[in-house]
């Protein structure tokens, strides 16, 4: 089965719910992280969504999937920022 726009995709709708996850966990963090480590997680996090979005506007599978692999990397990216937030 297609897809018609790239807001269809399962991958973008659970990426979209990490987003606002990571938003709300943000407003916990020390008002000292909020120009540091919230503003990477939070830039990561919006990545993710903003990768895919840009992949499906290149009209080229070639370039959507390194768009793709590019929001994946964001993924770990924070993924490592919120191991350095736990620690």
């Amino acid at each position: 089965m297609g897809y018609k726009n790239y807001k269809d995709l399962e991958v973008y709708q659970k990426a979209r719910v990490f987003r606002n996850e990571i938003d709300d966990l943000s407003k916990s963090f020390p008002a000292e992280e909020k120009f540091n480590l919230v503003d990477q997680i939070i830039r990561g996090s919006r990545a993710v969504t903003a990768h895919i979005a840009e992949g499906h506007g290149r009209f080229h599978y070639k370039e959507y999937i390194q768009r793709c692999r590019t929001g994946r990397g964001e993924l770990m990216e924070t993924d490592d920022h919120l191991t350095v937030a736990l620690d």
